[in-house]
């Protein structure tokens, strides 16, 4: 028994020297066996997995993969314009359009792209509390930009009323005079005013639904351009893992996965002997 609590007090020691280590590092994260590795979110709630982010931009035309990038963040919030200026920039066209899931939809990643002259599509994430709990939606207030207000599901007027700046963004304060006296206040908020917030630069992500509305097969065309690529390497690897560590070692894994694909890419479209002889070239 003492022979236990003797090395159940070593190894409480040990996870305190780790804990202090994790609290020093930026992230507050600490991989035992990789150090660059860190948590990955995935589809589970409450769940993730230790290792890389890997980004690729994949053309809508020959699917062949024109960008990719091994990332340690573990969301793609922020890799929007990274990989769309990748992409743009190794296809060599000015005009270009962004396809990306929901995991991609950032207001301040969407107005660099289009401020950088690339069209986003990016479908917005379903995450209102409101609609969760059975109130209207965001959704169901419609902006006027020529008066600068809201219709509200009861057809009353929300006007500006303040601006302020939540998490370093600035937005623009709206709700309507009638709401204490609204038939419908039960299903707008629970609050004596249903407040509307508007980004300052939201009229972009107005343009870019717009295109979305406009554009109802770009979801599917997203998927079977971009997942295939992933699926056919993860089918090489045979669904396992990176076989080296640290992220300089793991780019260069990747960037040899994505070689051998995009010239297998390059044989099935132009044919061994046309390929060669470009090579030769």
């Amino acid at each position: 028994m003492k022979e236990k609590i003797v090395a159940v007090k070593a190894q409480v020691r040990k996870l305190r020297e780790i804990e202090q280590q994790m609290l020093r590092a930026p992230d507050q994260q600490v991989s035992l066996t990789d150090p660059d590795a860190r948590s990955m979110a995935t589809s589970g709630r409450g769940t993730g997995i230790v290792g890389y982010n890997v980004q690729t931009a994949v053309d809508t035309q020959h699917h062949m993969i024109v960008a990719h990038e091994v990332t340690n963040v573990g969301h793609d919030r922020t890799q929007l314009t990274n990989m769309a200026t990748a992409a743009r920039d190794a296809i060599g066209h000015a005009e270009t359009t962004a396809l990306a899931d929901r995991g991609y939809y950032n207001g301040e990643e969407i107005l660099r792209c289009e401020q950088m002259g690339i069209t986003t599509l990016v479908p917005k994430p379903l995450t209102s509390n409101s609609k969760a709990a059975g109130l209207f939606d965001k959704r169901d207030f419609i902006y006027d930009p020529k008066r600068d207000d809201y219709r509200c599901p009861a057809g009353e007027r929300a006007i500006w009323r303040m601006t302020k700046v939540d998490r370093g963004r600035l937005h623009h304060r709206y709700w309507p005079s009638a709401c204490p006296n609204c038939s419908i206040k039960a299903q707008c908020t629970t609050g004596k005013f249903r407040i509307v917030a508007r980004w300052e630069h939201e009229q972009v992500l107005d343009v870019m639904q717009r295109r979305l509305d406009c554009t109802p097969d770009a979801p599917r065309l997203r998927r079977q351009t971009v997942e295939h690529p992933f699926g056919t390497l993860k089918a090489w690897m045979g669904s396992t893992h990176f076989l080296t560590k640290t992220l300089p070692r793991v780019r260069t894994e990747m960037s040899l996965h994505v070689l051998a694909y995009n010239l297998k890419r390059l044989l099935q479209i132009f044919g061994t002997q046309t390929l060669v002889a470009f090579l030769k070239a």
